[in-house]
């Protein structure tokens, strides 16, 4: 739902749940795992270069297909970097939950203890968010700030400063009770990320360089590219293919700004299944646990973990995307298995780990994206679509006319043009997404309908 085309509001959440019944079987063969990516990039153009890496008792494994841009000779590989988006979330909660070992903060701490006084943090029914809520995101914070305004729509959150996320804080109203009920933010673990840098007294990239980075020897893990690591970067590209920009995150960080390896992630995701002896090991078991239930099927959420419990297993994962890649790190502890899947395009690749991780988990079937054929309208009728249509409480679709052309603007992000196939049903173009505007039989327009990964997904017009 929306997390491609609202590209910014997610870094992302994603996932694929399975049906079939059956003991998990992870899927190890070389030559079937190059086919699947084969197929992926060749066949179905979901992508430009996709690298899997696994892990279990006995070593790594890197297996790789395409390139690190289009019209490119070089091949991406273990040591390609790729932005990881929301993988970041399990690198702070790992922060978090290593400064509770260190007994520099713990979990049932509220958020105002660290916070500048001037901050008037959100509470309801006299009581306070702690770092706890915004870990297993059940906080009651919105996915995003409703200030988060990009004067670049192509890099989002380059310009959202700390003043704007306490202005947001100190003006917001909860309206669910903290820590009753999951939903996914990427401002509540960004607050996170934020706060831990204030306890510590360090910049976000410092800490989890000294903390995570430097313990594991993650050499190639940054959030600030040398020209070495530059070179390696993978160019993102969006649904359709096209290149995109790389996200500067700032504020926001530790909800995504983390770019990274397979080889690297690798390292992250057998020590966080014991394989490597670590110091951090008894932190990474406490992110582990099951703290809280989530609207997702059969999936429950430690700190930042999410943990799918199906067929007689635990797979704990983490996905994450931004403009141009998506990522995911996961592993099943009982079968000792780890898996990392790294790709240059906004299209998912959730599916290709699950059934990596258990063959019973089904690879999603590809269907070609409909043809779409813009006409011309009188841009006159355009008139009756302008205005405001409610998505979600927090997600607010704006549609405003310039001159002969429709845009839709969706809360904190950019304006996409709009293109007619017919009076009623729109297209964007750098996405497959598609928007009906609904009449009544007065001619009113009363709501539109987003229509995307095989949901229509209705938005009523307020203004």
């Amino acid at each position: 739902m929306l997390r491609q085309f609202y590209r910014l509001a997610c870094f992302s959440l994603l996932f694929y749940a399975c049906q079939y019944l059956a003991v998990a079987q992870s899927v190890q063969d070389e030559a079937e795992i190059k086919g699947i990516l084969q197929q992926r990039i060749d066949k179905d153009k979901q992508s430009v270069g996709i690298v899997v890496g696994l892990v279990d008792d006995k070593g790594t494994r890197i297996i790789s297909y395409g390139t690190l841009k289009k019209d490119s000779n070089q091949e991406v590989d273990g040591n390609t970097v790729f932005e990881i988006g929301s993988v970041s979330k399990v690198f702070t909660t790992l922060l978090l939950a290593d400064m509770v070992e260190r007994g520099e903060v713990s979990l049932n701490d509220p958020i105002s203890k660290f916070l500048p006084k001037s901050v008037k943090t959100p509470s309801k029914d006299g009581k306070q968010i702690t770092l706890l809520d915004l870990a297993t995101q059940t906080s009651g914070l919105p996915r995003l700030p409703n200030n988060l305004t990009p004067k670049d729509p192509a890099n989002p959150y380059a310009d959202y400063t700390v003043e704007q996320m306490y202005a947001f804080l100190s003006g917001y109203t909860l309206t669910r009770e903290i820590g009753a009920s999951y939903e996914y933010s990427n401002l509540g673990v960004g607050l996170l990320g934020h706060i831990l840098t204030l306890a510590a007294g360090m910049d976000y990239e410092t800490l989890v360089l000294t903390r995570i980075c430097k313990p594991l020897k993650m050499d190639s893990t940054r959030i600030k590219l040398t020209p070495e690591l530059r070179a390696r970067l993978a160019t993102g590209h969006d649904q359709s293919g096209n290149p995109v920009e790389s996200w500067d995150i700032p504020t926001l960080a530790g909800a995504g700004a983390i770019r990274s390896t397979a080889n690297d992630l690798l390292k992250f995701v057998a020590a966080n299944m014991g394989l490597v002896k670590t110091d951090l090991y008894p932190a990474m078991l406490k992110t582990q646990l099951d703290r809280h239930s989530t609207t997702i099927p059969d999936v429950d959420i430690g700190l930042g973990w999410h943990i799918l419990k199906k067929y007689g297993t635990e797979i704990i994962w983490h996905n994450g995307g931004t403009g141009g890649y998506r990522s995911f790190i996961g592993f099943d502890k009982s079968a000792k298995t780890g898996v990392v899947v790294l790709s240059n395009s906004a299209n998912s690749i959730d599916d290709i780990a699950l059934h990596l991780l258990n063959s019973k988990n089904p690879l999603s079937k590809i269907e070609p994206p409909k043809e779409h054929k813009a006409i011309k309208l009188d841009p006159k009728i355009y008139d009756a679509y302008t205005g405001q249509y409610e998505l979600t409480p927090n997600i607010i679709l704006t549609v405003s006319r310039e001159g002969d052309s429709l845009y839709l603007q969706p809360t904190g992000q950019g304006k996409f043009e709009l293109f007619p196939e017919s009076k009623t049903e729109f297209f964007v173009k750098t996405v497959d997404a598609q928007i009906t505007f609904v009449r009544e039989e007065n001619g009113q327009v009363t709501k539109l309908i987003l229509h995307q990964n095989g949901q229509d997904i209705p938005a009523k017009k307020t203004k």
